[in-house]
């Protein structure tokens, strides 16, 4: 069996590190793609810097697949996960998570596959990764009833799990965010919606803002899931913003509106660490 390609490999020179897949389903913005290359590598970047800054420092190797089949991408297969594999972060997408594209369901059942036979690979999803990833393990996932679109910086609040991940005081209520969806995960999932997760299974939401209650998902040892983007810059706010009005999703007013706070400080480093020291297995005593 041939495994579909991978766009590409990171690797890192520190001797310890966390091997981790980024299954792609989007395509970034041409001038980010000139700039900085795709959403992996993008992705792959932030976790290098957030390994630099971990005390000792932590090293990060991405192997990369872009899996939208409709644009000549692959699912992977459960066999063709390398066993060196220790997470899967899945990215955010111009898709819709609750759709009924064939490439979704077969990610859903990948997801599925992953989390039922390879319980040693811990799961991260931002955006379209976080609701496929919770939809998988039976949660709703729905378009926001009023249409209204959360964009760029979002004060998310945190609840006493978030503080405890992200290490912050409790005094600490909030950190930010920029956000890009219409679509959101209704309520987390739980033992009582699928045979996924044992009785028992304790399913933490860590933030919440004003428009989506659900902006993160915690498992002990197994998800740790971010409604909003750590990833983006200023830059590629305003071209996200850019193509959801191009491709008539966003109106121009909502995008210039959401654009005007596109260059505010972000906690997208910390989220980034917070994501790192759960795949390296460090806030395993949060329960």
């Amino acid at each position: 069996m041939t495994p579909p390609p991978a766009a590409d490999t990171l690797t890192s020179n520190h001797p310890e590190k966390v091997q981790m897949l980024v299954l792609e389903t989007d395509e970034t913005h041409p001038d980010t793609q000139k700039e900085t290359g795709s959403f992996g590598d993008v992705l792959g970047q932030l976790l290098k810097r957030a390994g630099n800054e971990h005390e000792p420092s932590l090293g990060i190797e991405t192997e990369m697949q872009y899996v939208v089949e409709p644009q000549g991408g692959a699912v992977p297969t459960l066999e063709e996960i390398g066993d060196d594999i220790h997470a899967v972060l899945i990215t955010g997408s111009c898709w819709d998570a609750h759709g009924d594209d064939p490439w979704i369901h077969k990610l859903m059942q990948l997801i599925r596959d992953v989390w039922t036979k390879r319980p040693d690979i811990r799961f991260s999803g931002i955006c379209f990764g976080h609701q496929i990833i919770c939809r998988a393990l039976g949660a709703s996932v729905k378009p926001e009833e009023a249409s209204e679109w959360e964009l760029s910086h979002t004060p998310v609040y945190l609840t006493n799990i978030g503080r405890k991940l992200f290490k912050l005081p409790e005094t600490e209520k909030k950190i930010h965010l920029h956000q890009m969806h219409l679509d959101h995960v209704v309520d987390p999932p739980s033992p009582d919606t699928t045979d996924l997760l044992p009785k028992g299974t304790e399913v933490h939401v860590w933030g919440t803002t004003d428009h989506t209650g659900v902006q993160g998902v915690y498992i002990h040892k197994r998800l740790f899931t971010t409604q909003g983007h750590m990833e983006f810059d200023e830059d590629h706010v305003r071209r996200q913003l850019e193509m959801r009005v191009e491709s008539g999703s966003v109106s121009k007013e909502d995008a210039d509106e959401a654009a005007e706070s596109a260059h505010m400080m972000h906690d997208g480093l910390l989220v980034a660490k917070a994501v790192l020291r759960f795949f390296h297995g460090d806030d395993d005593i949060y329960q």
